[in-house]
C-alpha cells in the first residue's frame, strides 16, 4: 500500500494552492465541519481547514485571547496573528461558526484580519423551524461566496458538489473500515493523516481517485492468506478534534500496545455516514445533512451517543476514550453522561482524559491510559 500522497498530504497540497490561485482561483479557509463543502466548492471556492493543532502559536495567541480558552482556539488564532501557517495565508476569505463562545469572540478579532463570515449555526436539531433558519443562513453564505469569486451558484453545480462529496465521505468511511480489520497494519497514526487529507483537497476528482486506489490496496493486502493479527485492544476514540501535533494521546495509546480503531470526533469518522440526499433540492438537502452532525454545541445531542453506538459495534472496541480539550465547556460537560451510557448500555470501560496541547502532562497520561489498557485487557 502506498500511504505517502496521504502521509504528506497537506505539505504536497501547497504547491497545488499556489497553482490553484495563479490561475484566479479563490481560497476560503474553514474552521469546522459544519461548513458545508459542497456550497463552496459550487462557488468555484475550495476550502482548506484552519484549525489549530500546534502548541507553539498559543503564547501569541494569548496576548490578546484568555488562557483559559481552549487550546484549539488559542492555536488557530496564534497561527492567525502570527501570519504563520501558509493556508492562513492562502485564504482569500475565512468562513467560521457559532459552535462555542471561545470562538466566536475570537472570530470578532480574526474578523480583521481577513474578509470572514460568520454562520450563526442553531444550537438545537428541531423543531421544522431550525431547518428554515438554518437554509437562510446557507444563503447568506452563497451571497458571501459570490462577492468573493463573481460565480453564481446554480443547481447544477451544487447537485454535482453533493454527489462527489458523497463519494469522497463514503471512500474515506470504507477505508476506515478495512483499516480496522483483525489484520491491518494501519495504525491510528496512518488514519489521522489519511481522514486530515479531506481538509486540504484542491482537486475532489484526483483525491477521490487516490481514496479508492488505497481501498483496493488495502482490499487486496487484507485478501493475503496467512496475515499476522496485530495484538492489543481496541479502543474508540471519542471527544475534541485532534490532528498531527495534538495526538499525544493517541501516540501514548500506541506506545502502550493498544489500537485505536476508530475516531469519532470531527477530525475523524463524525458525521461520515451523513450522506446528503440527491434526490430533493440541493439546499435542503445540504441543510437537513449539516444539521445532523452530533456536536457537542447542539442541546439535546441524541445523535451523538447512538453513532458512537454504531462504530463501537462495528469496529468491535473493547473500550473508550473520551478526549477533551481543557476550557471546552460542551464535550467536557457530555462526558458525564457519556460515560454513563457507555458503562450501561455499551457496558465498555470508559475512560476521560481532559488536557491541553502541552507535553507536561504525558506521565499522568500514560499512567491512566496505561490502567485502562489493564482493564480492557
Amino acid at each position: 500500500m502506498n500511504l505517502k500522497p496521504f502521509l504528506s498530504f497537506s505539505e504536497r497540497s501547497i504547491a497545488d494552492l499556489d497553482a490553484w490561485q495563479d490561475q484566479g482561483g479563490k481560497i476560503a479557509g474553514v474552521y469546522c465541519i459544519y461548513a458545508p463543502n459542497e456550497l463552496i466548492r459550487a462557488a468555484g471556492i475550495v476550502p482548506v481547514s484552519l484549525c489549530g493543532k500546534k502548541q507553539a502559536p498559543i503564547k501569541d495567541a494569548e496576548k490578546e485571547l484568555p488562557a483559559s480558552f481552549c487550546p484549539l482556539v488559542k492555536s488557530s488564532y496564534g497561527y492567525a496573528v502570527t501570519d504563520t501557517c501558509p493556508f492562513f495565508q492562502f485564504s482569500d476569505i475565512l468562513i467560521a461558526e457559532t459552535t462555542c463562545d471561545g470562538k466566536k469572540k475570537m472570530y470578532e478579532l480574526m474578523g480583521k484580519l481577513k474578509p470572514l463570515h460568520l454562520m450563526h449555526l442553531p444550537h438545537t436539531q428541531e423543531p421544522e423551524a431550525v431547518l428554515e433558519y438554518w437554509l437562510r443562513a446557507l444563503h447568506r453564505l452563497e451571497d458571501f461566496l459570490f462577492q468573493c469569486s463573481g460565480i453564481k451558484v446554480s443547481d447544477q453545480a451544487l447537485h454535482d458538489q453533493i454527489v462527489q462529496q458523497n463519494e469522497i465521505r463514503k471512500a474515506l468511511w470504507d477505508i476506515s473500515v478495512l483499516a480496522a480489520d483483525r489484520q491491518s497494519p494501519l495504525t491510528a497514526s496512518d488514519m489521522l493523516a489519511i481522514q486530515e487529507s479531506k481538509s486540504f483537497c484542491v482537486n475532489p476528482a484526483g483525491y477521490l481517485e487516490q481514496l479508492i486506489t488505497l481501498k483496493r490496496e488495502l482490499e487486496e493486502f487484507l485478501r493475503q492468506p496467512g496475515l499476522a493479527a496485530p495484538g492489543g485492544i481496541r479502543i474508540l476514540l471519542t471527544g475534541c478534534p485532534v490532528g498531527k501535533g495534538s495526538d499525544k494521546v493517541i501516540q501514548i495509546a500506541q506506545e502502550l500496545g493498544a489500537r485505536i480503531v476508530s475516531m469519532e470526533n470531527c477530525t475523524g469518522l463524525k458525521g461520515m455516514t451523513l450522506a446528503v440526499d440527491e434526490t430533493i433540492d440541493p439546499y435542503e438537502a445540504i441543510a437537513r445533512r449539516y444539521l445532523k452532525i452530533p456536536c457537542s454545541c447542539m442541546t439535546p445531542n441524541p445523535l451523538r451517543p447512538e453513532s458512537i453506538r454504531e462504530m463501537a459495534d462495528l469496529f468491535q472496541a473493547d473500550a473508550v476514550l473520551d478526549l477533551t480539550w481543557t476550557g471546552c465547556h460542551t464535550y467536557n460537560a457530555e462526558s458525564f453522561t457519556l460515560q454513563q451510557f457507555v458503562e450501561d448500555q455499551l457496558e465498555l470501560p470508559f475512560l476521560h482524559i481532559e488536557t491541553d496541547y502541552s507535553e507536561s502532562d504525558q506521565g499522568q497520561l500514560k499512567t491512566r491510559i496505561e490502567a485502562l489498557v489493564e482493564l480492557s485487557g
